[in-house]
């Protein structure tokens, strides 16, 4: 299966351009195998994998899948599939080609493969906003500049151009790196850049150490990694996408924030950095029920909002319901003198009411076990003791 390129798509609707890429792909000294997401009824399947054999992989069986509503039946085949590629781990790539609704089919299970499986999409949105499909992966989207609707001159060219590039990747190997240190995760914010940079400093002789900004996709980007197992621990000392998930602002990392490391147990130092903001764009931009908030322009595209003593505890549950559930080794460490930048005495942000309520909310849910604990640091999280605290607590945990 590692030469194996799976071409997936509506092959009710677009078989010549499918078929077209699979021929390309066994020119070019691959395996291919074609696989159909098609939700039509009375339609009959001459791919390799039928629709009905992936709809087969729904947990709620295929039953859910056909369901003669289209909207539902799409989302319901895109489920699916995720389901069919996790089933058969072991391929070497994955392409597709498509429209919206193609491009949403088949990018739901891209996503769901690990980073380093050669992934790439033709897509007629690929021009625009793609964050909604590619998400933390690595995929790679293709404009089609015409519609995926026949084969003409420029269809024709786009598409083998895909073709040719998956089959590259699946067929070339990468060559071996010189450096062997185990990667680790690392998540930074503006306002917790010392911290960071003094962490990696101290950690860079012996890990490769992997810098997510924490702006949404950074958090998941780095999840991503720990499900693909490419990271050996994480240093999240900047969780601010809670506070944006929470409160609305548009540096959420969703719901599943913390989930990969649930899942993984891979051992995990955390903190509560720039939980004392939540990011909005512009000023104007800033929901009208927030106006009266204490705001601060970061700059002209970027106006932070100082989160409350009510949102903070809020927050602060939340985060020992996930803390709670990790199985792996835990160390999640307390700043008691400020969590970010802006966030100690003299700055604007400054608010020892409200970090004491998120303190306060982690340590009463919070259930620690020989392996899972909370630390409690007298210094602010940029401070040379905060950082020396979670080195220890890295090494500890890592030995």
């Amino acid at each position: 299966m590692k030469n194996m390129i799976i071409v997936a798509g509506t092959f009710d609707t677009k078989s010549a351009e499918l078929n077209y890429i699979r021929d390309l792909v066994v020119a070019a000294g691959c395996q291919a195998q074609t696989v159909d997401l098609s939700t039509s009824s009375g339609y009959k399947s001459a791919a390799d994998v039928t629709p009905g054999a992936v709809a087969a992989h729904h947990p709620d069986g295929a039953g859910s899948v056909f369901t003669n509503d289209r909207g539902s039946s799409v989302a319901a085949m895109a489920v699916a599939f995720e389901h069919y590629l996790l089933a058969n781990p072991d391929i070497g790539g994955i392409i597709g080609a498509g429209g919206s609704g193609g491009t949403a089919l088949v990018s739901l299970g891209m996503r769901a493969l690990p980073v380093g499986v050669p992934k790439v999409l033709v897509s007629t949105v690929a021009s625009g906003d793609v964050r909604p499909y590619v998400g933390p992966a690595d995929i790679c989207m293709m404009y089609s500049v015409t519609d995926v609707q026949g084969l003409n001159s420029i269809s024709r060219k786009v598409l083998a151009n895909a073709a040719h590039a998956i089959a590259g990747m699946v067929s070339t190997p990468v060559p071996p790196a010189a450096d062997s240190r185990p990667g680790i995760g690392l998540t930074m914010f503006g306002v917790t850049t010392p911290c960071i940079q003094a962490l990696s400093k101290e950690l860079e002789k012996t890990y490769d150490c992997f810098v997510f900004h924490a702006t949404g996709v950074g958090g998941q980007s780095m999840e991503k990694l720990v499900d693909s197992h490419m990271l050996k621990a994480v240093l999240d000392i900047t969780t601010t996408e809670i506070a944006d998930l929470h409160m609305g602002g548009v540096f959420s990392a969703g719901e599943e924030r913390l989930d990969a490391i649930i899942r993984t147990g891979i051992p995990y130092v955390g903190s509560v950095g720039a939980l004392d903001m939540v990011n909005f764009g512009a000023m104007d931009t800033v929901p009208e029920r927030y106006r009266d908030r204490k705001l601060y322009v970061h700059n002209p595209q970027v106006t932070l909002m100082r989160t409350t003593v009510e949102e903070n505890g809020k927050m602060g549950a939340w985060i020992a319901e996930k803390l709670n559930r990790m199985t792996g080794p835990v160390r999640f460490l307390l700043p008691l003198r400020g969590v970010s930048l802006i966030d100690v005495e003299g700055q604007p942000f400054f608010d020892p009411a409200a970090d004491q309520a998120l303190f306060q909310a982690i340590e009463t849910n919070f259930n620690p076990t020989p392996d899972r604990k909370l630390i409690t640091v007298d210094a602010a999280i940029n401070d040379p003791v905060f950082v020396e605290a979670a080195l220890a607590a890295f090494n500890e945990i890592n030995n």
